[in-house]
């Protein structure tokens, strides 16, 4: 998904999800806690309420340039 941080999926068009814990968080935790955390995500709703809309589209330049053309700068 790199190819321009899409905020949809481009075969499908559905609106991507990311999990919210950040890279460091996950990469801080223990063996035990990321097996309880990875155990949470095979629940469906508990997996939704770990996750959030895809967030990196706002930073891809396409995004940025729209934003100046909405906001006239």
């Amino acid at each position: 998904m790199l190819n321009g941080h899409k905020h949809a999926c481009p075969k499908c068009d559905t609106t991507l999800v990311e999990l919210s814990i950040s890279y460091l968080d996950f990469v801080d935790m223990d063996i035990k806690q990321r097996e309880e955390y990875l155990l949470k995500c095979s629940d469906e709703e508990q997996l939704a309420s770990l996750s959030t809309t895809y967030r990196l589209h706002k930073y891809s330049k396409w995004y940025r340039k729209l934003q100046e053309a909405v906001s006239g700068t």
